[in-house]
């Protein structure tokens, strides 16, 4: 994985990234996100979402845009967009080869 070289994203890590691709967003913002997309299968507490925000950071695959008040705003940089397309496809291979799996039975 040339984006993370730490290993596979979780699924809240996923999503989270997944939240910054088409623009700039807050924390209430991309945990509002990822009740829509997963249809409330993922929840993201507080605590897990800004423990992978600062994660996220420390790692280069997000930047903080702005801050007013307690409201800080992030964007994807180029290595999380890396990062998401390795893990999407990792994920796109498991899913073949469970398919095949599947087909072979």
């Amino acid at each position: 994985m040339a984006g993370r070289e730490k290993g596979p994203l979780t699924e809240p890590m996923y999503y989270v990234l997944m939240s910054f691709l088409s623009r700039e967003m807050c924390g209430t913002e991309i945990t509002e996100f990822v009740e829509r997309r997963t249809a409330g299968r993922v929840k993201l507490g507080p605590g897990t979402l800004y423990t992978l925000l600062a994660k996220f950071q420390d790692e280069g695959l997000i930047d903080e845009t702005s801050v007013e008040g307690r409201r800080r705003t992030y964007q994807i940089t180029g290595k999380g967009r890396e990062a998401f397309q390795d893990e999407l496809e990792r994920l796109r291979a498991c899913v073949d080869d469970g398919l095949e799996a599947l087909e072979q039975d």
